[in-house]
């Protein structure tokens, strides 16, 4: 009697956690299910060791199936496992409550869903399996009776469940649902941002200089780009290590995030070298902004490597009209870039 709505083969890395949810659903649908089967077992005059089975199977399985699984070699198996047992037994009370309508169908559906939401069609046809099995061994050791009718004592009975479950199953696929929208928007956010810097990486960068230059020609106030290059990089890793290097690209990264607007964009274009996209700025502004941003990573202390002094090379291009696309705004900082570095380094170039 539980509902789960995400598939045991989307948690291969969340077992307990996984474990943990069934349980509590698992020990809330069983106890409500107690007072389904309890309804019907009044007016039948249920034997004492029927009760005794009830008792046993609201109250203790759901612990029991929960230990089982934490304990498992393999929970999720221990789990489809316990669930062919939530099945049977859901078999063995239709056949005990004498096929009483109204509780009979209530367990008979609930049991469905929550193998169609674990498991799919095939589980539920394995569950279906259990409980007709159950259901005819149990007909096969007390009596085959047929009691359809189902009375008002027994509908009151039921309400508990009706009113207590749903609302159990809702707030449980909320909860799935928004803890699966936060894994999501992490994901999105990881393929967009480089790892090591936190800015955004290459092709995400691309593509917010491209939307920049479409709104430049709708008529917007020109942007200005920057490709900035750490100098001589390489003997950097081959001096000091490639943790000093790492550090180096990380420390350059939070300069350029500290000296630049919340509007502007910076990117990690690959390597040693870094796209930044300032919107709404002129060339007079974007060269300000580039100087201070060199002037910064020239005056900051590496802790790992303290000997190192950081220049950079800067090439800036301003949008214009003729632009055919984000790649040919970048191609003329880079060809800025080139110049600045052919130049001799530790300098800004504009074209």
């Amino acid at each position: 009697m539980l509902l789960f709505q995400t598939s045991l083969m989307d948690l291969p890395t969340r077992h307990t956690r996984f474990v943990e949810r069934i349980f509590r659903l698992r020990a809330l649908g069983l106890a409500l299910g107690f007072f389904v089967v309890a309804g019907v077992f009044l007016g039948n005059h249920a034997p004492l060791w029927a009760w005794t089975l009830l008792v046993l199977d609201a109250f203790l399985w759901p612990h029991l199936a929960r230990q089982l699984a934490l304990h498992a070699s393999d929970p999720e198996s221990a789990e489809i496992n316990n669930l062919m047992v939530d099945s049977a037994m859901g078999g063995v009370w239709v056949a005990l409550m004498h096929f009483n309508l109204v509780p009979s169908v209530l367990l008979v559906v609930m049991l469905s869903i929550d193998k169609v939401n674990v498991g799919g069609w095939r589980l539920l046809a394995r569950g279906f399996s259990a409980q007709v099995a159950a259901c005819v061994a149990t007909i096969a050791a007390t009596g085959f009776t047929f009691a359809p009718e189902t009375t008002t004592r027994e509908v009151l009975f039921t309400l508990p469940f009706f009113a207590g479950y749903p609302l159990a199953i809702t707030t449980a696929t909320f909860m799935l649902a928004r803890r699966a929208n936060r894994h999501n928007r992490m994901l999105a956010h990881q393929t967009r941002v480089d790892a090591s810097t936190g800015l955004l990486n290459r092709p995400s960068w691309e593509t917010a200089v491209d939307a920049e230059l479409r709104r430049f020609r709708r008529g917007g106030a020109a942007g200005a780009l920057m490709m900035i290059d750490i100098d001589h990089f390489k003997d950097i890793n081959d001096r000091h290590g490639h943790l000093a290097g790492d550090e180096v690209i990380r420390t350059i990264a939070r300069i350029i995030q500290a000296s630049i607007r919340e509007v502007d964009v910076p990117g990690r274009y690959g390597g040693d070298e870094f796209g930044l996209l300032l919107t709404h700025t002129g060339a007079h502004a974007a060269l300000l902004a580039a100087e201070r941003i060199r002037q910064r990573a020239h005056e900051t202390v590496m802790e790992r490597a303290p000997e190192i002094r950081v220049t950079l090379s800067i090439g800036i291009a301003v949008a214009t009209r003729g632009m055919e696309g984000a790649h040919a705004w970048i191609a003329q900082a880079d060809d800025a870039l080139y110049q600045a570095k052919t130049l001799g380094r530790n300098r800004i170039v504009r074209l």
